[in-house]
């Protein structure tokens, strides 16, 4: 199987091929500069493994929740280049793909969400499948708690941003993790392989968040 996977949800983007077990895969730090960076990175990893969009079984995409503009962005380019190739998308969550990639027992992954808060899902591995134990949440950096006892591994941005966030309980701490393009194709596999694409018309973006900047009183 040949899937393409992308991610915009947060300061990193980047992009990933899947070829039958072997992986391509480009990243660069894009701060607000994902339009620019993300079809010349896909284009760049098509030209390498010699493949047209047409080639592929299928395209993932990393749909939230993250920054507005980034799910924006990478919605836009999924539907766009998924219509125009005829394939199958499947969205991805985030929290889901950060705690895939570090490869622990149980995560909390954590993004930073700004305006002072976070988003939030923990996951229990069960042999390749990452099982929700917490659904994704917005909240306050206070309102976080584990979902049980146990060694828990915390990753993500929110960590960086809040330190204090869960201190004493977490087993280990990978405040540098974030969602990656690769983990994506990863979980997207056995989606596809199971024939449950969607249609390009299907993609759209995980908010949570029904709001993106705060009133000048609740600053």
């Amino acid at each position: 199987m040949k899937l393409l996977a992308f991610d915009t949800s947060t300061e990193l983007c980047s992009a990933a091929l899947y070829l039958d077990g072997a992986w391509l895969a480009r990243e660069e730090m894009a701060g607000n500069r994902h339009s620019e960076l993300l079809l010349p990175m896909i284009g760049a990893l098509l030209a390498e493994a010699g493949l047209a969009l047409t080639d592929l079984a299928g395209l993932a995409y990393g749909k939230g929740p993250g920054s507005f503009t980034g799910l924006r962005i990478g919605c836009g380019v999924a539907q766009g280049l998924a219509l125009g190739a005829d394939i199958p998308v499947a969205g991805v969550v985030t929290l889901e793909a950060m705690a895939h990639s570090t490869g622990a027992a149980q995560v909390m992954a954590c993004i930073d969400a700004r305006m002072h808060e976070i988003y939030a899902a923990a996951y229990r591995r069960q042999d390749e499948v990452m099982v929700e134990v917490m659904a994704p949440a917005l909240l306050k950096p206070a309102a976080l708690t584990l979902p049980d006892a146990g060694d828990w591994l915390g990753c993500g941005t929110g960590f960086a941003a809040y330190p204090e966030l869960l201190s004493g309980r977490l087993s280990e701490l990978r405040p540098g993790v974030y969602p990656h393009a690769q983990a994506i194709a990863q979980l997207a596999l056995a989606i596809f392989a199971a024939g449950r694409g969607s249609a390009p018309d299907a993609v759209e973006p995980y908010y949570i968040r029904d709001k993106v900047a705060l009133k000048t009183r609740e600053r």
